[in-house]
């Protein structure tokens, strides 16, 4: 059952903002279409993407000359006859948030084992993809009066934001001040240092002096909104499973060992500077709330791979958060 929260005992505040957070849709084509339409369907105008956009893998689907079509997905070898089936198999691949690249027998062979042929391929299969979801965006958004705030992620590579900075349907917000309604927002994709060595990362403290220059410009910190894709250290929003040297999972007692991994500089630029609300992703199991003083921190999480879009809802007074709503779609 969804469940609403909320502050009592304030009188109601006029001209309240509400908007709806959602992060980490990491190439799910279902997901972003959930996104865009997010704001027609809860009635509300401001929606914000909190990062990681791109797709994990490009899944080859080879064109055989007999006119038919084959790829191994997911451990199966699936094999398609017809256009509509080869639809089924290309929509199969981008509800896991993962990229089709359809090629003769010849081409694939020329990327196989070239792993710099294989980046070079990956780059271009994900800036035509990124293309179309900026054209649907184009197409949708303007028709249902909504502004949208969109940023990359630590997983994203840099040519993402170029696009979305180009793109006129969307507000590319990363490292500036923005207004959402009434409030200043700043935004950051990088994240502290992970195991997997993302496009995006620094130490903490090159992270800290980062978020600082952005809260310096903020005129009202205290009614801003800080959109930072990692969460705070050790908030519960930032629970992940504990990796061995090898990426492997520990366990102790048959269970997986539970850690910290947010940011200290996360924490400490929202400890000085206690905006209204801090929204974060990239932990996906860590969904939830934390108050750090007067900020309530949110972690929307993300099951981008099964095609539910995990979002909450925020509405905003002046200066306090009148209520907000995890949901899911």
């Amino acid at each position: 059952m969804r469940r609403l929260f909320s502050r009592r005992g304030h009188a109601p505040d006029e001209d309240a903002l509400e908007l709806y957070y959602a992060s980490d849709i990491h190439g799910s084509d279902r997901c972003w279409r959930k996104f865009l339409g997010a704001a027609r369907f809860y009635g509300l105008s401001d929606v914000i993407m909190g990062g990681d956009l791109v797709g994990k893998a490009v899944v080859p689907v080879e064109h055989r000359p007999d006119g038919t079509y084959m790829c191994r997905f997911l451990g199966d070898e699936r094999v398609a006859v017809d256009d509509e089936q080869l639809a089924e198999i290309v929509d199969a691949i981008r509800f896991n948030g993962m990229y089709p690249w359809i090629a003769p027998p010849e081409e694939l062979a020329r990327y196989a084992g070239n792993g710099a042929g294989q980046d070079e391929l990956f780059d271009r299969v994900v800036r035509e993809d990124l293309d179309r979801w900026i054209a649907l965006a184009a197409e949708r958004l303007p028709e249902n009066g909504t502004h949208a705030f969109v940023m990359a992620g630590n997983d994203d590579p840099w040519y993402v934001d170029e696009m979305l900075a180009s793109a006129d349907a969307i507000e590319f917000c990363d490292d500036r001040v923005v207004r959402v309604g009434d409030h200043e927002m700043i935004s950051c994709s990088y994240a502290n240092p992970t195991p997997w060595d993302s496009p995006r990362e620094l130490d903490e403290e090159a992270l800290y002096r980062r978020l600082k220059s952005l809260a310096e410009q903020v005129e009202a910190p205290e009614r801003a909104i800080f959109n930072l894709h990692v969460p705070p250290y050790d908030s519960g929003l930032d629970k992940a499973t504990e990796l061995k040297p090898d990426l492997t999972p520990r366990f102790s007692g048959g269970q997986p060992v539970e850690i910290p991994v947010g940011s200290h500089a996360v924490r400490q630029i929202i400890e000085e500077y206690q905006p209204l609300l801090g929204l974060h992703g990239h932990i996906h199991e860590s969904r939830g709330e934390a108050w750090i003083g007067r900020t309530l921190a949110l972690n929307s999480g993300s099951e981008y791979n099964t095609g539910r879009l995990h979002g909450v809802i925020v509405k905003l007074g002046r200066e306090r958060v009148i209520s907000h709503q995890f949901v899911v779609g």
